[in-house]
C-alpha cells in the first residue's frame, strides 16, 4: 500500500496541481521552513466565502511540494471556515505514509501558507515581521 501512496506524492510533486500565479487572489501567504529551504506561496480567490481558486508557487522537497498540490486540490469549493478547521492530521492522511519527525515541518508547510492566507495573515502569530516589512499594530 505504502507504495501506491508513494507514487501518488511523486506524481504530485513532478506534475503539481494548481500552481503558478493567480490573477485576481484575494489572500495570499508566504512561508518558508528555515531547517531546510522549502518555500510556499499559497495565493486564494475567494468568492462568496467559498475558495473559488487556488494556486501555490515554491520550491522545495517532493513531501512539501506534493503536500501542497494535494491541499490545494482538497480545499477548492471550501468556504473559509471549513479552510480554517483543516489539520495537521488531515495532511498526514492525504499523504498516506508515515511522515519522520524531520519532515513533519515539510508536509505542513503548504497547510501553515494555506492557513495564513485563509486568516488574511501578514506574518505568522509570534514569528517576526519579514525584513523590510511594515510592523502592524492592530490599530489599522
Amino acid at each position: 500500500m505504502d507504495d501506491m501512496y508513494r507514487d501518488y506524492i511523486l506524481d504530485h510533486y513532478r506534475n503539481p496541481r494548481n500552481t503558478g500565479d493567480l490573477p485576481g487572489a484575494t489572500h495570499t501567504y508566504h512561508d518558508t521552513n528555515p531547517l531546510c529551504g522549502d518555500e510556499i506561496t499559497m495565493a486564494l480567490r475567494i468568492e462568496d466565502g467559498r475558495v473559488a481558486d487556488v494556486r501555490f508557487e515554491g520550491k522545495g522537497c517532493a513531501i512539501s511540494q506534493a503536500s501542497a498540490s494535494i491541499l490545494t486540490e482538497d480545499v477548492k469549493g471550501k468556504t473559509l471556515e471549513e479552510v480554517r478547521v483543516i489539520d495537521r492530521q488531515r495532511i498526514f492522511e492525504n499523504l498516506g505514509i508515515p511522515i519522520s519527525p524531520a519532515r513533519v515541518k515539510c508536509a505542513l508547510l503548504g497547510l501553515k501558507a494555506l492557513k495564513g492566507a485563509a486568516w488574511g495573515l501578514s506574518t505568522w502569530p509570534g514569528e517576526e515581521e519579514p525584513a523590510g516589512a511594515a510592523k502592524r499594530t492592530g490599530t489599522e
